[in-house]
């Protein structure tokens, strides 16, 4: 980074000395952001404007046939044309027009009609149109025609763009000429219609329309697009062969064809043929290759290839400072980012909402929300206003940083601002109250976009699909997924990955599997999740052979199984008790490549503890210890358990301490360690001192042995030591101070057995049965 500051040091601009101080102005978090209303006020301007510019003749807008005043001018005519709203209106207007004996249809009113009609595309109107154009003497040219490719490209009819070509010739003698064979090329390479681009192409040259320099840069856009560098550079290579002079657009659509392929390099080499045969760089050659750089995540390279062009007099413009603020930003250099926006302005330049939005996305991946929100306050001051996108960015993060009730703010302000939340609003604040645990306002919100005309997308379905598996309820979730179907939503693998899950740990198998089949009918590609979420809930159903078989179906459609499917059956064998095939599982494990990890050692240690192999599973912890392994509590544990059950107490204690060198001990180590001392016949006062040690850690002793521990100190005869242990445990555990004042009152007058009852019962409120930590 260091070398990025330097870089930016030596710019020939000055750059600011605070990076933020365009958002210095704290200030500005407080406007209502409504700057906005300004735009309400330019609307209601532009729109009195136009009423006040209304000629006479303004109510022919409102009418299907009227009687035209005999001095309405052609002006007027234009004007009432350009605000119909529909094409019946349009033809209704025109042909009123053309019954008037003193009123001549120019070439202008044609071609306005024209462009109105293909705007609204109803292409038979303009056919008849044309005709008529042609019957009253008005010249017909290619410009017409033009107007048809266009309207047809917008509504995507690239086949009945490309037909306007024979239309044209056939039934107005009009050859192509090579100006429209070229425009008709540039909007289906934009379109991504290489096949018609050929095909296109090759009419042109059965006609014998000669190409000129812009019909080989478009061809060379075309093959660039398609990937095919080589061939583009045949084609400049072909340009020349017929004496025509490659030009600045050729040279930079090769340099953005190398890029688009990874490939600075090339668009280097690029540059230097360029220079080399005398093409003078613009800005659009600098600024094609800064992007390179930028895409590439080559800031530094982009800042020192500006400061080599500043010295040949290259000024950065605003499409530079755009792409730097957007490449500093995507690069995680976001601090940076602002010093070029600060620059920016002092030049002269606005951003554009492309660079605000990058540069608020970059804010808000870094965690800077407060920066992110004075940027919002910048672009409404310098009259950029924001869009679905920007405010869609910043009530994603406010959800996932759990601002839930400050994004629903912003998003219920967004009408006031003239735009509309979309699915995308609606997405990350449904799961934002998911993931805060307020289901209820999510299903709330869910009915909401509803109604109001917003159609929840997949993404929408699995996040309250997710919500309701891992509360258990899931036959609302499965109630969504046949609105899903219904609706005609796709369902993808997440959806059925995440019920068949849900229903798998609810231990209701055959939905499970039906989910599963239903995957196949859908055309929904299973992948490595959705095999392990059944075989996981068929081996934890005592259906192992069933999840072998899977696995073995799971293989054979190319997926390798990980450590999560092997675990999967590995836990299967060592609860049955099956030490032999659990070793086999971990053997095939190895031998197919998955490393065992601390799951499938913890595992397998487990089960050999349960099977009474205790010596065998300390030596498999000696064994992944000299593997490098760290081993988990849940791989100490049935260690620990199962030598205080053999009444091996200094083996468990050594354990128990060698644990706290490395991964420290769990509440569950504690819990094991606490009761093989109370009941394991061993020194009480050990069993006190441990006692005293876990509760000042944050582990609350279990009752069960706590009440063991007690009756062996009341029969010793050391009550203090109890009283002493009994008001730790109570300060560490938060008793309040009534229930202190009722133990302390049943120990001074030493019922101990209402001492032990009472305790118990406030004990078992704040975690029932089980130690846990506080």
């Amino acid at each position: 980074m260091a070398s990025l500051v330097s870089t930016l040091k030596c710019y020939p601009w000055v750059l600011p000395q605070n990076p933020t101080s365009c958002l210095s102005q704290k200030q500005s978090l407080l406007l209502p952001i409504p700057s906005l209303h300004r735009y309400d006020e330019f609307k209601a301007t532009a729109s009195s404007a136009v009423v006040s510019s209304l000629n006479p003749f303004s109510t022919l807008s409102s009418l299907y046939t009227h009687e035209l005043l005999p001095n309405f001018t052609s002006e007027d005519f234009l004007g009432v044309l350009q605000r119909q709203k529909n094409s019946d209106s349009l033809m209704s207007l025109y042909e009123c027009a053309s019954n008037q004996p003193n009123f001549v249809q120019t070439s202008d009113i044609y071609e306005e009609i024209l462009q109105q009609l293909g705007a609204f595309g109803d292409f038979d109107s303009m056919k008849r149109v044309l005709h008529d154009m042609k019957s009253s003497g008005c010249e017909i040219n290619q410009g017409n025609f033009l107007i048809f490719i266009e309207s047809y490209v917008k509504l995507n009819y690239f086949d009945e763009a490309v037909g306007v070509l024979t239309f044209m010739n056939e039934e107005f003698g009009l050859e192509p000429d090579t100006y429209t064979y070229n425009y008709l090329l540039n909007v289906l390479v934009d379109g991504n219609k290489l096949k018609l681009v050929e095909s296109v192409h090759s009419d042109m040259n059965d006609r014998g329309i000669k190409p000129d320099v812009s019909t080989f840069n478009i061809l060379i856009k075309a093959l660039c697009k398609a990937h095919q560098i080589k061939p583009a550079i045949s084609m400049m290579e072909e340009m020349r062969k017929r004496g025509l002079v490659t030009d600045e657009r050729t040279f930079t659509t090769l340099m953005q064809g190398f890029i688009e392929d990874g490939n600075m390099e090339g668009a280097l080499k690029i540059k230097d043929k360029m220079a080399k045969v005398g093409c003078q760089f613009t800005n659009i050659t600098i600024n094609v290759l800064i992007h390179g750089f930028c895409k590439q995540g080559q800031v530094e390279e982009a800042l020192s290839f500006i400061q080599d062009m500043a010295e040949e007099g290259f000024r950065p413009d605003k499409y530079t400072f755009n792409t730097l603020v957007n490449g500093l930003c995507k690069a995680g250099h976001v601090k940076h980012a602002l010093e070029i926006l600060e620059l920016m302005l002092q030049e002269g330049f606005d951003p554009d909402i492309f660079a605000y939005n990058t540069l608020i996305s970059g804010l808000c991946k870094s965690g800077d929300i407060e920066d992110a929100l004075e940027v919002l306050n910048l672009m409404v001051l310098r009259d950029c206003f924001p869009n679905t996108v920007t405010y869609n960015t910043l009530i994603s993060t406010m959800c996932k940083e759990n601002r839930v009730e400050e994004a629903t703010k912003l998003a219920l302000g967004l009408s006031e601002k003239g735009l509309l939340p979309d699915v995308c609003t609606f997405n990350s604040l449904i799961d934002g109250l998911c993931t805060s645990g307020n289901h209820r306002n999510a299903m709330e919100l869910f009915r909401d976009m509803k109604n109001k005309g917003c159609p929840p997308d997949e993404f929408t379905y699995n996040i309250l699909i997710d919500s309701f598996c891992n509360r258990g309820r899931l036959e609302e979730a499965l109630d969504l997924l046949r609105e899903m179907e219904k609706n005609g939503c796709a369902r993808n693998v997440i959806t059925y990955n995440t019920l068949i899950d849900g229903l798998c740990k609810s231990r209701r198998i055959k939905e499970a599997e039906e989910i599963f089949d239903q995957m196949e009918l859908q055309g929904v590609s299973r992948n490595l999740r959705t095999y392990n979420s059944l075989i996981d809930g068929l081996c934890k159903n005592n259906r192992v052979d069933e999840g072998l078989i899977l696995m073995d179906q799971m293989i054979l459609e190319g997926r390798k199984p990980d450590k999560f499917t092997y675990n999967s059956l590995l836990t299967h064998y060592c609860r049955d008790g099956n030490i032999k095939k659990a070793a086999d599982i971990v053997q095939v494990m190895t031998s197919n490549g998955c490393e065992p990890d601390a799951v499938t050692y913890g595992t397998l240690i487990s089960g050999l503890c349960k099977a009474g192999r205790v010596d065998i599973a300390s030596r498999l912890l000696r064994t992944i210890q000299l593997k490098g392994f760290v081993p988990a509590p849940q791989a100490y544990n049935p260690i620990i358990q199962a030598l205080y059950r053999k009444q091996r107490l200094k083996e468990g204690m050594r354990l128990f301490r060698e644990m706290e060198s490395g991964n420290p001990p769990d509440a569950i180590t504690y819990k094991i360690v606490f009761r093989g001392l109370c009941s394991g016949g061993g020194p009480i006062a050990e069993a006190v001192d441990f006692a005293i040690e876990m509760t000042e850690k944050g582990y609350i002793p279990e009752f069960s042995s706590f009440s063991m521990l007690a009756e062996g100190l009341c029969a010793l005869s050391m009550e203090d030591e109890l009283i002493n242990l009994i008001d730790l445990v109570m300060n560490k555990a938060n008793f309040s101070e009534n229930e202190i004042s009722m133990v302390m009152g049943f120990l001074k007058i030493r019922k101990y057995q209402d001492v032990l009852a009472n305790f118990d019962h406030i004990l078992s409120i704040r975690q029932p049965r089980r130690s846990y930590r506080r």
